[in-house]
């Protein structure tokens, strides 16, 4: 589907439903994303994804954790928005330059970041094997201080970020200038 066909709504061209959420995106960037002006034609999709990345964020899993799931569904996907996002976000959170590079260059997390490779082998096969996890890969997930609960909480990442990086693509959304940097 050409890209052509998406409208990059403004809080008044936008259907009513998504002009809630789109004010509280523009407070809390200082900026309304042209992603979110794009998936605003779906105030449904729009509204669903604020909700399940609201609950992702306030499941039990470490922040860094949280955007390991995150950058590994962005760069899976081939999410340029998403990648540049949340480099942007972990350069906030003082990340490491090499755990950035890993996560956006999927590759193996380097040393001493094994418990974040263990999510991300996790947040990796529990993609391919559709939920199946073997038994082995969730032993090593648990021995690196996850739980049960967060192993469910790494599905619920991976559904928020799978809605979020196909829109984007199918919106063919462009990166903001505010992020241009973290491209």
């Amino acid at each position: 589907m050409p890209a052509t066909v998406f409208t990059d709504h403004t809080p008044e061209s936008a259907p009513a439903a998504s002009r809630p959420a789109m004010a509280a995106v523009t407070a809390k960037q200082g900026y309304l994303p042209t992603g979110v002006a794009l998936l605003s034609s779906s105030p449904e999709l729009l509204n669903g994804f604020l909700k399940m990345s609201a609950l992702f964020e306030s499941t039990t899993l470490d922040q860094l954790s949280r955007e390991v799931v995150i950058m590994t569904m962005a760069t899976r996907n081939g999410c340029h928005v998403c990648v540049a996002m949340h480099t942007a976000k972990l350069t906030a959170l003082d990340a490491d330059g090499a755990l950035i590079a890993a996560l956006r260059g999927e590759i193996p997390l380097p040393l001493p970041d094994e418990r974040l490779e263990a999510v991300r082998r996790f947040t990796v096969a529990a993609i391919k094997s559709n939920g199946a996890v073997d038994d082995d890969t969730l032993q090593s997930f648990l021995a690196h201080g996850y739980s049960s609960r967060n192993a469910l909480e790494v599905v619920l990442g991976i559904g928020t970020y799978t809605m979020s990086t196909l829109a984007n693509r199918m919106t063919a959304a462009p990166i903001d200038p505010q992020l241009a940097r973290f491209a």
